[in-house]
């Protein structure tokens, strides 16, 4: 099946560019429930699935062991501004494991965040790999690995924080993996469907405390998520605009190349979507528009406007065009 028109960029009274994707919608038993486009399309869902990626952190015992709090099992999930909220904790984590910046394997990143960058090009200083929007995930690994007793190249898909990854992935997509790739932060990026990633979402929205293990693990996530908005991306970002506007009905995070994951524990629903184009800018406002669809997003939340319904300016600050769902697509 083809993907579908999803958003569309209107500049005067001429119908300029539009976005093409794919979506699914899962319920608890991990049956599509709303489908647009290729559900058995597979993908690589990059950062979306940080959520997994940080499950044997938290399942295994090593969260608890080191002490890990909501602050730090939200960085888990993060791709994160590279603010000083998020590197302060982020060192302080490290610090605390007896680990540092050179440690981590992600790679040193020019921070997004205005504040964090410009310090940095006063102060003619390079980026750190704190600064890189996956630090927390990969603290979060190296957490793992030491609990383990695993070797310092914990991005290696060989090595045991990888596999463990891999075995929970399987359970939670419901599907053998297909294959893999290796993401911008060199940590391996595993392939699923985009309806076995929905299913994944929601088994993280039917997760419940006091259910075993895998529950609890995936319960303190979201609530982790969902308690710390601000240090899952940032100010300004999509991932904590929304979720700050959904006031505890759920969690969401991007990945790159317009992914886009949510989980909607009031529903008991998990939402996967992939812009085929790669526009984050689509992206952001395709699962607004899917959330407003599902009754847990306001239509006339300021951030819902912010994201759905971006206006276009030009250098001078004119208005000069708009991005917007396309006319029915997501109506219920």
């Amino acid at each position: 099946m083809a993907s579908v028109e999803m958003v569309e960029i209107w500049r005067g009274e001429i119908r300029e560019s539009v976005h093409r994707g794919h979506a699914v919608v899962c319920d608890a038993s991990g049956e599509v429930v709303d489908a647009w486009g290729e559900p058995e399309k597979v993908i690589l869902p990059r950062s979306s699935s940080k959520m997994i990626q940080a499950l044997p952190l938290v399942e295994s015992g090593a969260a608890d062991r080191f002490g890990l709090g909501t602050e730090q099992l939200a960085l888990a999930c993060a791709s994160h501004n590279g603010a000083a909220i998020h590197t302060d904790r982020v060192s302080r984590w490290l610090s605390d494991l007896g680990l540092g910046d050179d440690d981590l394997r992600c790679g040193p990143q020019m921070p997004d965040d205005r504040q964090a960058r410009k310090a940095l090009i006063c102060s003619d200083s390079a980026p750190c790999q704190m600064h890189n929007n996956c630090s927390g995930k990969h603290s979060g690994f190296l957490t793992l690995s030491k609990h383990l007793g695993g070797g310092p190249e914990y991005i290696d898909p060989l090595h045991p924080v990888q596999k463990a990854v891999k075995a929970t992935w399987e359970e939670v997509t419901q599907e053998p993996v297909a294959g893999y790739a290796i993401d911008g932060c060199s940590a391996p990026n595993f392939a699923t469907t985009l309806h076995g990633m929905a299913r994944a979402m929601a088994s993280f929205a039917a997760a419940r405390e006091g259910k075993g293990a895998s529950q609890d693990a995936q319960f303190r996530l979201v609530q982790a998520m969902m308690k710390h908005p601000d240090l899952v991306a940032g100010e300004g970002r999509a991932c904590t605009n929304i979720m700050r506007a959904l006031g505890g009905a759920g969690v969401i995070k991007t990945g790159a190349e317009a992914y886009f994951t949510a989980i909607l524990p009031g529903k008991g629903l998990g939402v996967a979507l992939k812009i085929e184009d790669g526009s984050t800018r689509a992206s952001n406002s395709a699962i607004a528009a899917i959330l407003v669809r599902l009754g847990v997003l306001d239509p006339e939340h300021p951030a819902t406007h912010k994201h759905m319904y971006p206006h276009i300016l030009n250098r001078r600050g004119v208005d000069t065009g708009q991005l917007r769902p396309v006319p029915d697509v997501f109506d219920a």
